[in-house]
């Protein structure tokens, strides 16, 4: 399993501005997501988790290991990131050209990358659509070919930016799925993202940066709960949360399902 240990990390475009203050982190395989107002460093800490930029100061260590080390084509081999934006992303005429890229990229034998391109097209719905032309396909599904290809890097480590941006119920589902399918396969999937709701779905961890600096960093159901801590970092509740404490709640309920749950324990209790 992957262990990424950040060591005091510092890092600014400007020497008089700061965008990463002394950020120390421990993350493995728990699925974590950074969350943050537009500003709070989010992007540049995976940009530096990458190898895309260096760190000021402090470091970065993948399995013990220091990134600076490594170049950024060898990082590829083992941390995957998808882009916000998938047309900063793709740029091949067929699907499963874009997706067959990254493992021929690393070294992966030409056939060991079309076994993993396929599957990762099955995950995430699109194993029909190997000849299209991924600018025919709308948003949504040119964002699902970036996942894909990541997936079929079989990387250590998968990073996603914005996962849920243009996607509707049923390919968040998917992704849900994918997430959890990757979690018990062991990698890390680390998150960095907008949706509230998506992250009290689906990461166990959740840290929290604000002005650069780690604000928050816990369970997600534990972060959640510090409401006054969040509005800090003007982050919205989880809508279901921003409920249960508008009804008078005093418990965390991050999902429809945990408050359900937890209503029929009571009801049950109340009927013994």
């Amino acid at each position: 399993m992957a262990e990424i240990k950040i060591n005091q990390l510092n890092f600014a475009y400007d020497a008089n501005i700061p965008i990463l203050k002394d950020i120390s982190l421990i993350l493995d395989s728990t699925p974590t997501a950074i969350i943050g107002q537009n500003g709070a460093g989010k992007t540049t800490l995976v940009k530096l988790l990458k190898g895309l930029l260096t760190p000021s100061s402090g470091e970065i260590l993948l399995n013990g290991k220091n990134i600076k080390d490594l170049t950024v084509a060898q990082l590829a081999a083992y941390i995957g990131l998808v882009f916000q934006n998938p047309n900063d992303q793709i740029f091949k005429s067929t699907v499963l050209e874009e997706v067959l890229f990254g493992p021929l990229n690393i070294g992966m034998s030409k056939e060991k990358a079309e076994e993993k391109a396929r599957e990762a097209l099955r995950l995430v719905g699109l194993e029909n659509q190997i000849n299209e032309n991924p600018y025919d396909l709308g948003l949504s599904e040119r964002k699902l070919i970036a996942i894909a290809s990541i997936l079929a890097m079989d990387t250590e480590v998968v990073i996603l930016d914005e996962p849920t941006i243009a996607q509707d119920y049923a390919s968040k589902e998917k992704i849900k799925g994918i997430i959890r399918k990757l979690y018990t396969q062991g990698k890390m999937v680390l998150t960095i993202i907008h949706d509230m709701d998506f992250v009290a779905e689906c990461f166990e961890r959740t840290v929290v940066l604000a002005q650069g600096k780690v604000l928050l960093d816990g369970p997600t159901k534990e972060v959640f709960s510090k409401e006054d801590k969040l509005k800090e970092a003007y982050l919205e509740l989880p809508h279901v949360t921003k409920l249960c404490k508008q009804l008078g709640y005093s418990e965390t309920y991050l999902t429809i399902e945990e408050l359900v749950a937890a209503e029929e324990q009571i009801l049950a209790l109340e009927n013994v």
